[in-house]
């Protein structure tokens, strides 16, 4: 049995250290599409919405949020993980960009060849060739 109605995934919620960092990392190095930018007064949060073929992330700032541990791994979110159709010609891309890839691996259940690299904060991001 699955969710009556589930459609897809409608987008995920970041907290960051640095928004404008942040913004800059998701919007001009990923690519990703600003539909609205609220700052919350009430909150002094910024509120990003960003979208990106299929999903949308939503990007918060917050004043001093803590730290979230990524390593060790540990519960909660794991990671989040986009599709490219290109892994070499992606991994190309966010090398210039002076960002730190890992090697690339292949997924023994899949067979899709994948790698990870972080976001401004730390955040493991994955993309899998598809």
């Amino acid at each position: 049995m699955t969710l009556p109605g589930l459609t897809g995934l409608n987008h995920v919620a970041i907290i960051c250290s640095d928004y404008a960092r942040s913004k800059r990392f998701y919007c001009d190095v990923l690519g990703g599409e600003v539909i609205a930018e609220t700052f919350r007064e009430q909150r002094d949060s910024y509120k990003l919405d960003i979208a990106f073929q299929g999903f949308q992330i939503e990007l918060f700032s917050f004043p001093s949020p803590p730290a979230r541990p990524s390593r060790p791994e540990a519960q909660g979110l794991r990671h989040l993980a986009m599709n490219v159709t290109d892994l070499d010609a992606a991994i190309a891309y966010l090398e210039q960009n002076g960002i730190l890839v890992e090697p690339v691996r292949v997924d023994e259940l899949t067979d899709n060849r994948f790698t990870f690299f972080a976001d401004p904060d730390g955040l493991p991001l994955e993309l899998v060739e598809t």
